[in-house]
């Protein structure tokens, strides 16, 4: 008498397909890049504000420049701010609509373990926050500042102490962040906006709308999506609504699928793809770096200014929230979700694996100093970035210590996952049936 075979029990953190994984190993090394020009510009900033020529770095950064006529008399931290944060914004839009349309998370069952982990990194180190600033006047409106994920940050630390991290994670990490991100833009918006301008923004639609009609269309000319787009984003800005609103708003226009037409004008890459290809250098190489420059540079005021600084509950909100209350949400909504679908880790991970990557989450450096200027002003959230720059070194520290225990098995994995004994261009993992025919 033969036994019915148990069904198999779904996989949590599964590597995905072979297309999915080249992809992300594309993005994650022009983001590892990028992470590595975002250190080394926030590591200038900070020895150049703390130096006999920090005056000199104050008087740059609060240069002004731009027609006030158009509202747009902006200091050059507030150009970086609103202006090159936009187009990181839309690249993230661009990269969030393609997971979701086109990526691996289209799946519904996949899509939700990226999205609890970046609820729970929310709402546990803004709940952390507001626990610890309650009595502190004023201070709750930075509750959101623990909350971001800094994808770039992250990955510079990830190359250096997490160069055999197995796809999986990687994958997570990613599609982590980049949701992350459009919490993070969804509470700026609503969070973050003191007042709001009707007119310029029911105008904004106009010139999006144009956009959106040429983008579906597969018109790929800058000649005329580039004033388009600076319009919008212009609009934005003088509504009152943080202006790298527009970046996401843009993005979610642009078909991720491409046409099918023969010989139509995006054959090739999707027109979302071939966007993320043009911006993601600029991005990730131009964009964050700069407002990295112009947002780290802190007068410590040498070893009293900091035990001052950390004798402030804003201070230690954002560091809390950073170092505990992110790794410790990430990792309750993903064993949440486990539990409530059932699911097994894949083979070879462990929850110290995704314990590992949590805490890497908690590196929350750009948008982190993004909404502390935005609760606190440039000259008021002094102390809040000393606190995002703490809390985001000691995340990457802890990190390095979980991920680096685990070396070895991720090494394991990594053979199983490269090896390509048939020569077909295509790791053994990833193929189904006959040799050399890959998962879509």
């Amino acid at each position: 008498m033969t036994h019915p075979v148990p069904p198999r029990r779904p996989v949590l953190l599964g590597r995905g397909s072979w297309s999915e994984a080249r992809r992300i190993a594309g993005i994650l090394r022009k983001e590892t890049v990028g992470g590595a020009l975002l250190l080394v510009a926030a590591v200038a900033a900070m020895i150049w504000a703390n130096s006999p020529w920090a005056e000199a770095y104050e008087s740059l950064r609060d240069l002004r420049v731009g027609p006030e006529v158009l509202h747009l008399n902006l200091s050059l931290a507030g150009w970086a701010g609103d202006g090159l944060l936009a187009i990181f914004f839309f690249v993230a839009g661009l990269e969030l609509k393609r997971e979701f349309v086109a990526g691996d998370l289209r799946d519904v069952r996949r899509a939700a373990v990226p999205i609890a982990a970046a609820v729970g990194g929310v709402i546990l180190p803004a709940a952390l926050y507001l626990l610890i600033t309650r009595d502190v006047a004023g201070a709750g409106k930075g509750w959101a500042i623990p909350t971001a994920t800094d994808i770039a940050f992250a990955l510079a630390v990830l190359a250096v102490i997490g160069r055999f991290l197995p796809n999986a994670l990687r994958t997570f990490l990613l599609t982590l962040a980049v949701v992350d991100d459009l919490v993070a833009i969804v509470i700026i918006a609503l969070f973050y906006t003191d007042t709001l301008a009707p007119l310029p923004l029911a105008a904004a639609l106009a010139p999006l709308a144009a956009f959106t009609v040429l983008v579906q269309r597969r018109v790929r000319a800058w000649w005329l999506l580039l004033p388009l787009a600076v319009a919008v984003w212009a609009l934005v800005h003088a509504s009152g609504v943080h202006a790298t609103v527009a970046g996401v708003l843009l993005a979610f226009t642009v078909p991720v699928v491409r046409s099918e037409r023969a010989g139509g004008p995006d054959a090739g890459p999707g027109l979302a793809e071939h966007f993320e290809h043009r911006f993601r250098p600029i991005s990730a190489g131009m964009a964050v770096p700069v407002f990295a420059f112009f947002s780290a540079g802190v007068a410590l005021g040498g070893l009293d200014g900091l035990v001052s600084a950390f004798g402030d509950p804003v201070v230690l909100g954002v560091v809390v929230g950073l170092v505990a209350g992110k790794p410790i949400g990430i990792l309750a909504a993903t064993w949440l979700t486990a539990r409530f679908t059932r699911a097994d880790l894949d083979e070879g991970l462990a929850w110290v694996d995704v314990a590992g990557v949590s805490v890497l989450a908690g590196i929350g450096f750009t948008v982190s100093l993004l909404i502390g200027e935005l609760a606190f002003g440039v000259e008021g959230g002094e102390h809040v970035k000393v606190a995002v720059l703490a809390g985001s070194l000691a995340a990457a520290l802890i990190a390095a210590v979980i991920l680096r225990l685990r070396n070895r098995t991720y090494r394991r994995i990594h053979e199983i996952e490269t090896a390509d004994f048939d020569h077909d261009g295509v790791p053994d993992v990833y193929t189904t049936g006959p040799p050399g025919k890959a998962e879509d």
